[in-house]
């Protein structure tokens, strides 16, 4: 039962309840007084049971309809290739050597991707990406035919058909073209139809598996205790880092229930993440988990640019001589290193302190690439680098 208006407003401090504030300030103060805390982490926020996920599924087929911008059936031989089995499953004949003279403008092999759900029974429909993989231009307003999609292991699990969705708009005329987003990918909501299911292990055995999403025994510790702390001791067991056990019903209706619960199961906080620092080479991204931290020490930074020009010269030669007109061309290279000072960096125990303190480098992100490798090397930097 809530408390009235009156007793929380007793409870806030008296120069906030004397306070010229409007009407709305209290009430909304008290009504985040009363709140309850913040909902904790749950189970099946760190985990999933194992052999609950969903598959890929692949195909080639044919995308036809196009305006004229298929594929150029002279330097793609299998999109003529596929026409002409496609045509002879159809009962159309070709005479030998008439395939080879096909020339369709409209038609593109594509490439047909999807993802086939956990417990996707047939019959259900799914999502379907369509994309080109010859030279067609654009693949707007084309039409899948019949395409069989296949898992890994060889075999049809859905058959794909539709009209396609691009996301983009292009126009070209007299050597010019103007092109928004990309052409050459598509999508069919709804475009595969399940034709066989995938079965599962979920009902077989006396026990299911938890597996975490990353690696870790404190978090495999906190999620057997959970189990056992609010459904059974001795229900689960953590195997390892990465795997917990648990003892579950055998009456399918019973574990589906007993899953269910499980997975809400609320979660201990978590002891602080190990200090840790990822860096993308390619992209010079770097980030910064809460805990990493820095030591006292003395970073010196400074740039250095290298600049190399040329200037075509033309040598005439005099009048009524023999010579020839020359083209030369003359270089100008310059060096510029800016002066870099030695910045004392002082020790950084929170991570909104080390982001004020390498911002006072000034360094792009390519140098802080360089800067932190060596905070490191020195021992100033206590944090796992992790370069992907």
């Amino acid at each position: 039962m809530k408390a009235p208006l009156a007793a929380l407003q007793a409870l806030l401090p008296r120069r906030v309840r004397t306070a010229a504030w409007p009407r709305w300030i209290l009430p909304a103060l008290l009504a985040v007084c009363a709140a309850g805390p913040a909902q904790a982490l749950r189970i099946k926020e760190v985990a999933a049971v194992q052999g609950v996920r969903s598959n890929q599924l692949s195909g080639y087929g044919l995308v036809v309809g196009l305006d004229g911008t298929g594929d150029q059936t002279n330097q793609m031989p299998y999109t003529t290739q596929t026409l002409a089995n496609y045509l002879q499953q159809l009962g159309i004949g070709l005479a030998p050597g008439a395939a080879a003279q096909l020339q369709p403008k409209n038609v593109a092999a594509v490439i047909v991707t999807a993802q086939l759900p956990a417990f996707a029974q047939p019959g259900q429909t799914i999502d379907v990406n369509v994309s080109s993989m010859g030279n067609s231009r654009s693949l707007r307003g084309g039409t899948l035919v019949a395409t069989p999609l296949r898992g890994a292991d060889g075999e049809i699990y859905a058959l794909a058909q539709g009209n396609m969705v691009v996301g983009g708009a292009g126009a070209s005329a007299g050597g010019s073209k103007v092109q928004i987003n990309h052409l050459s990918a598509g999508r069919i909501p709804q475009g595969a139809q399940v034709e066989r299911a995938v079965p599962t292990a979920l009902h077989s055995g006396e026990s299911i598996q938890l597996g975490l999403n990353a690696s870790d025994f404190q978090t495999a510790r906190r999620v057997a205790q959970a189990i056992n702390a609010r459904l059974g001791a001795g229900l689960a067991t953590a195997l390892d880092g990465r795997t917990v056990q648990v003892r579950a019903p055998a009456d399918p209706g019973a574990r589906v229930d007993f899953i269910a619960e499980l997975e809400e199961l609320p979660l201990e906080p978590s002891t602080p993440p190990s200090a840790k620092v990822v860096i993308n080479a390619r992209t010079g991204s770097v980030v910064l988990n809460q805990s990493v931290t820095l030591g006292p020490c003395a970073v010196a930074h400074g740039n250095l640019s290298i600049t190399i020009s040329a200037t075509p010269l033309v040598s005439q030669p005099n009048p009524l001589s023999p010579g020839q007109t020359v083209v030369a061309q003359r270089n100008d290279i310059s060096v510029r290193q800016e002066p870099g000072s030695i910045i004392a960096l002082p020790a950084a125990a929170q991570l909104a302190d080390l982001v004020r303190a390498l911002n006072a480098l000034g360094a792009t992100p390519g140098d802080l690439l360089a800067i932190l490798q060596a905070l490191q090397a020195a021992g100033a930097l206590s944090a796992e680098l992790e370069v992907i």
